[in-house]
């Protein structure tokens, strides 16, 4: 089994887009579609051709692009339920179902929280997850849909992958989400490093994504959530507890 190359680009005005490609069986895959031109644009530009999308959840800025890409190129779409509200889906798919890509495997994982049907993508053996929008770079997405014992659990079972596996998310966020985290998480001074170097790469034009997660679990306040100085710090006896507190904060912050 070779590597898969990964192609990673801005787009919109502020996601990033992932064209992930399989050189021996030639299969290319997308991870959501926030901007369908633009990824057939990049896919030419590679000479890939798409042959499937991945879908994380149903936002249009995730699955907004399914159409023209399948119009263009008959890519077969594998998602979530809730997709179907934007484009057809050809398999659905949910926590505990495999994807392949090659000889190349991913697992499906429940996130759900910022959508009550969101998945993550974890190829196990290339050491890479694609998170969509339920974790970002010292962050984690909105709760638009979910409660939070929810999105604790989902953030929980993020926390078990590999402390080494490379985390994919969805948005540049990083900048702002380190202000909130230095808020939240006084006194960590492994945040407070990561904090500088995220500045250094954004004003080098250099994006925070991807990232490992064994950073994440050290400065992320969201993964921290069952960390006891977090705890005291923002109330609440379960973890889930803490965590909606922390969520209610960054909202308003």
């Amino acid at each position: 089994m070779g590597m898969l190359q990964i192609h990673q680009f801005p787009c919109l005005s502020d996601n990033y887009g992932f064209l992930v490609h399989d050189p021996a069986s030639g299969e290319t895959t997308c991870i959501d579609t926030p901007d369908g031109a633009e990824y057939l644009k990049q896919a030419e530009a590679k000479g890939w051709k798409i042959t499937h999308i991945w879908n994380t959840h149903w936002h249009p800025d995730h699955a907004g692009g399914n159409k023209a890409i399948v119009e263009a190129t008959g890519a077969k779409v594998i998602a979530p339920q809730e997709v179907e509200k934007l484009s057809p889906i050809d398999r659905e798919v949910a926590h505990g179902d495999t994807v392949s890509l090659g000889d190349h495997t991913a697992r499906v994982i429940d996130v759900s929280g910022h959508t009550n049907g969101h998945i993550a993508f974890h190829l196990a053996d290339d050491g890479i997850a694609f998170v969509g929008d339920a974790l970002f770079a010292l962050g984690c997405g909105r709760m638009f849909e979910g409660e939070p014992g929810q999105f604790w659990d989902s953030l929980s079972r993020l926390k078990t992958l590999p402390a080494d596996t490379t985390m994919y998310c969805a948005h540049e966020y990083t900048q702002a989400n380190a202000q909130f985290a230095l808020h939240a998480d006084p006194g960590n001074d492994a945040l407070a490093a990561y904090a500088r170097e995220i500045d250094a790469k954004r004003e080098a034009g250099e994006p925070t994504v991807p990232f490992p997660l064994d950073r994440e679990l050290e400065t992320n306040p969201f993964l921290r959530a069952d960390d006891d100085e977090m705890q005291a710090r923002w109330g609440g006896e379960a973890p889930h507890e803490t965590f909606a507190a922390l969520r209610a904060a960054k909202d308003a912050f």
